[in-house]
């Protein structure tokens, strides 16, 4: 428990620090907290979680738990776990890629790490089209990228109390756009999970607890400042963004099907936001909340399907008539020994458009190694 709050402790000493000193530089001349920041962070790592609808804070128990909930951490029964997913959204034209480490170092405590890239490549880079005499030249185009990274570092901890973990998160996170503009932020989460005798899961996730913010910075040369001059485009500045916390109350119950290992279980996540009115089930001026529901049906660890219903919201259609709208998803895993392959049909988030990807997550669960010299 100790180690814990030592980690909170240096991690928020360091974050104010840098705040403080982010706020005192007169080259960050505004600070703003829109809504959706940080957005590429709320998507989700995991097959088998997409899968279910994002409806994953309560049950989560392996190497993906240092993005969904730091407390499941303490679940990971090997010497180390590893997470892979690759998916691709809107026709491959972005790109989210997430690895995942998980270490059990005793059985109270674990730690580990999450990497995350959200990014869509060779973007066309058209502000210098035309040349100074006025002729269109091609040759003048040049490409760059947008990309988003998120690395988590996290620690969990089972308390006294029976039943009871905590964790913590550290995010680093950097996003740049070309050589255009890039940033640098820091923010932290925090998780518990409580286990009844019954077996009833319960989840908390609090995320961007403290606030996390991204200080921008923006590069643009005389000619690009010219060409946002002359299309009435107006001149980025420097400044920080907030994303302001974010609350995840969660409940997970698995129930058994006889006696022959057939199992079905169910989780509820009600995400609260605090960023202000988004186009979500139950909406105010202060706060959002957000309800996603997962099932699971299975054959002992073997096999399992899965379904989630998430994104409830309203959405205008072309007579201006609001209907509600809700965004389904399925998925699949299996299991050999300590090989775990899921799939997910799941969308990026936007039910309107139903920009739906197949999404293929591996985790791995690896025992230590032996020493294989001899003496």
């Amino acid at each position: 428990m100790k180690n814990f709050w030592s980690f909170l402790l240096c991690a928020s000493s360091i974050l104010s620090g840098f705040q403080a000193s982010a706020q005192s530089d007169p080259s960050l001349t505004e600070t703003i907290a829109p809504k959706y920041s940080n957005e590429f962070l709320a998507i989700g790592v995991g097959a088998d979680a997409l899968g279910v609808g994002n409806a994953f804070v309560a049950q989560t128990d392996g190497v993906s738990s240092g993005y969904w909930n730091p407390a499941g951490l303490t679940n990971v029964n090997k010497w180390m776990e590893v997470g892979l997913m690759h998916s691709e959204y809107f026709a491959g034209i972005a790109k989210y890629d997430y690895v995942g480490l998980a270490h059990s170092i005793d059985d109270k405590s674990a730690i580990g790490f999450t990497a995350i890239r959200f990014g869509v490549d060779d973007i066309p880079n058209t502000t210098q089209l035309i040349d100074n005499n006025g002729v269109i030249d091609y040759d003048r185009i040049t490409r760059f990228t947008a990309a988003d990274y998120g690395f988590l570092f996290s620690y969990a901890r089972k308390l006294d109390v029976e039943g009871l973990s905590v964790g913590g998160t550290f995010k680093v996170i950097h996003r740049k756009v070309g050589d255009f503009a890039k940033s640098w932020g820091f923010g932290l989460d925090a998780g518990a999970q409580y286990h009844t005798k019954s077996g009833w899961k319960f989840g908390l996730m609090a995320r961007d607890v403290t606030s996390t913010f991204n200080a921008w910075v923006f590069s643009l040369d005389q000619e690009t400042r010219e060409v946002f001059l002359n299309t009435g485009n107006e001149i980025p500045e420097n400044g920080l963004e907030l994303t302001l916390p974010r609350l995840i109350l969660a409940g997970y119950k698995k129930f058994d099907l006889g006696k022959k290992g057939l199992w079905t279980s169910s989780e509820l996540d009600v995400d609260v936001t605090t960023d202000g009115r988004r186009n979500t089930l139950i909406k105010t001026g202060l706060v959002s909340i957000d309800p996603h529901l997962g099932v699971s049906v299975g054959f002992k660890n073997y096999v399992s399907v899965r379904a989630g219903l998430s994104n409830v919201q309203y959405v205008k259609d072309f007579d201006d008539v609001q209907k509600l709208n809700v965004q389904p998803n399925i998925g699949i895993g299996l299991n050999f020994k300590n090989v775990y392959l899921d799939y997910a049909f799941t969308d990026i988030g936007d039910a309107s458009a139903a920009l739906y990807s197949h999404i293929v997550s591996l985790r791995l669960k690896l025992n230590q190694p032996q020493n294989s010299g001899t003496e």
